[in-house]
This record gives structure tokens, sequence and C-alpha cells, in this order.
């Protein structure tokens, strides 16, 4: 997927969670992803009771960035909007001429997500990959789908595109490598298994990253990622289990400024000077010019004929073309050799 205004890779502010299960504070992360430049802004709408048992146990980032005393249910269900919320967080992304996306992690917020707010993607989390249950509904809504790939072998990913593809023939795809840990170490990014992806499924890729910095997701678009996804939050210090792992807007703008000028600098692949180029061509490119004065008649030698950088003169590719002939006319020191010198004009 492309921003198809500008054929410029899709951005995403993973907001998720990092509202902190207060509406207002999903505002302030909306237009702080407007002015940071982001095409999108996705958050997570889950009902808890749904997608977790009271007993499991936190993952460990889970327990280094929230309270210790509280079960992953009870952490979860603290970060939880409601529909209505999300309702509202639609008409404000509107407002602001932001996509409004959000993950849905149960099927009755894929139903509305879909058939209430009316998303333009279905965007997949990596925990639902083999969720091929849930897969097929998604199939079904006949929405472009982006998948996330973390945690996953590639044989998990192809049986989770056929079970797509065996419920929407006409499904679209766009896979997403991902390396879900939080924040991922670099030498556990394997940008290259991005590459795999698009060359064993013939999908278009991109990365949801969630390392510390920018340089990651600008090396991604580099490599052809289409779509960016990072987390994104107004303040790292703050309590919650995805801050850490987040970039704040100064970050999460340069990281935006230096992708769009990645962009511009791939170009289109063509090898031909540019139009400063064609400019610089001549005052740095040698050129034949006279060693000495010559005369009138005199017939060129090797030593007659220098190269340097002149605003006038023939290329070096004659330099034995010229060896031999007779000038027509004479030539001053350091003045460059034309065609004329040996040609009636």
């Amino acid at each position: 997927m492309k921003n198809e205004e500008a054929n410029r890779t899709f951005i995403i502010a993973e907001a998720g969670v990092n509202h902190n299960g207060n509406v207002q504070f999903a505002y302030r992360l909306v237009d702080a992803a407007v002015n940071c430049g982001a095409n999108a802004i996705k958050f997570q709408t889950f009902r808890t009771e749904k997608i977790i048992s009271k007993n499991v146990a936190k993952a460990q980032y889970q327990r280094d960035n929230t309270s210790q005393d509280e079960s992953q249910f009870e952490m979860i269900k603290k970060l939880e909007l409601s529909y209505n919320d999300f309702i509202n967080i639609k008409h404000y992304c509107d407002e602001k001429q932001i996509i409004f996306l959000s993950t849905p992690d149960e099927e009755e917020s894929l139903d509305f997500l879909c058939d209430v707010i009316n998303v333009p993607y279905i965007k997949v989390g990596s925990g639902e990959i083999t969720n091929l249950p849930f897969l097929k509904r998604v199939a079904s809504k006949n929405k472009p789908i982006i998948l996330s790939t973390g945690m996953a072998y590639i044989g998990e990913v192809e049986k989770a595109l056929d079970t797509i593809y065996s419920t929407n023939n006409n499904a679209n795809v766009i896979l997403l490598h991902c390396t879900t840990n939080y924040p991922t170490p670099y030498e556990e990014v394997n940008l290259r298994a991005m590459l795999t992806l698009r060359e064993a499924f013939k999908l278009p890729v991109g990365y949801s990253d969630h390392t510390i910095g920018v340089e990651i997701p600008v090396a991604a678009v580099a490599m052809g990622a289409c779509i960016i996804e990072k987390h994104f939050t107004l303040d790292r210090n703050m309590q919650g289990p995805d801050h850490k792992a987040s970039l704040e807007p100064d970050d999460f703008e340069r990281m935006v400024r230096a992708i769009r000028n990645v962009e511009d600098a791939l170009g289109n692949g063509i090898k031909r000077p540019t139009k400063s180029e064609e400019e610089m061509k001549n005052v740095v490119r040698k050129k034949l010019v006279a060693a000495h004065d010559l005369e009138r008649g005199e017939i060129i030698k090797r030593n007659d004929v220098t190269l340097k950088r002149s605003n006038t003169g023939l290329s070096p590719e004659f330099l034995n073309v010229i060896v031999g002939k007779r000038l027509i006319k004479g030539i001053k020191e350091d003045e460059g050799f034309s065609w004329s010198h040996f040609m009636e004009e």
C-alpha cells in the first residue's frame, strides 16, 4: 500500500493502547499524529473478557512496564475504550483528515469496526495469525487486509493466507514483517525476512517496528516496505505496556521526514545524469585542449594535445581521432579543440 496521492510509503502511527484508557488522551494522540505527518493513526479495539483469561500471566515486557500487583486481565481492562469512544475518535480523525484504523482482537470488535465504523483496512495483529476461524471472518468482510507476521514461521503465514483466500479468492492482503518483542533488539529484526515474504507470496510487504529509534523503519523503506507501522506515544515515561517501545512526537516526525527523504533519494532507477549534473559536466569533465599555440596547417601530434577542465573542447574519447589531422585554422594554448578546427564550417 502506498499513499495514493503521492505514491509514497503509508505511515501508521500505532497509538494502540497508549491512550491509557482515556479518550481525551486518544484525541491528543490524533492531534500529534497529524502534526507528525502520519497517514493514519491506529488503535486497538477489544472486549477484554473475550480475549484474555483472568488467570493468564503477563508477558515480561508488561511486567517490566506496569504494576506487579495486577493480572494481565486487570491491566488490559484498564486500557479498554468503549465502542462509543471509538465512534467519537473516528469522527475526530475525519475532522483532522487522518485515516482512523484499529486492530480488532475478537469477532465482535471486528464486526463493529467494519460494519459501524467502516474502517478502510482491517489490520490483523501478529497474535491472530494462527487464529484461522478469526481470519475467515476477517476475509468475509471484503476489505483490504494488513496482516502482521510476528512470531510466525513462514509455513504459518502460508496457512493463514490459504485460509483467507479459501474464504475470499479476491482478498487484498499486505504482509507486515514484525518481531514481537518490546522493544526489539536490532539483532532480532531480520529485515531480510520482509524480502523473503515478498518473494514467497508475491505480495506487497511492509514493516511493523518495535525497535528503539528511527533507523530500522527508514532502512525498511529503502528495502521496499510500502507500509511502516511504528508505536507512538506522547510520553515514553508514562506507565503502560507499550510506552517504552514507542516514539514520542519529535522522534516520530523525524522518522517521517527521514522516510520521505529516502523515498526522494530512491528515484526511478534509470541511470542518467540529473539536471544539475548536466550543468556540472561542463566544468568537471576533462576536454581536449591545445597544449601550446598551434598554427594553421600543422598536423596534430599527441604532444600537441592535453586534457584539462575547460569551458570548450572535444571529449577525450576523440583523442585518437584528431591526432594526425591537419588544422585549418590556428589554436591558442588552453583553447579547446572543436571539429571546426579540422573541417570547413
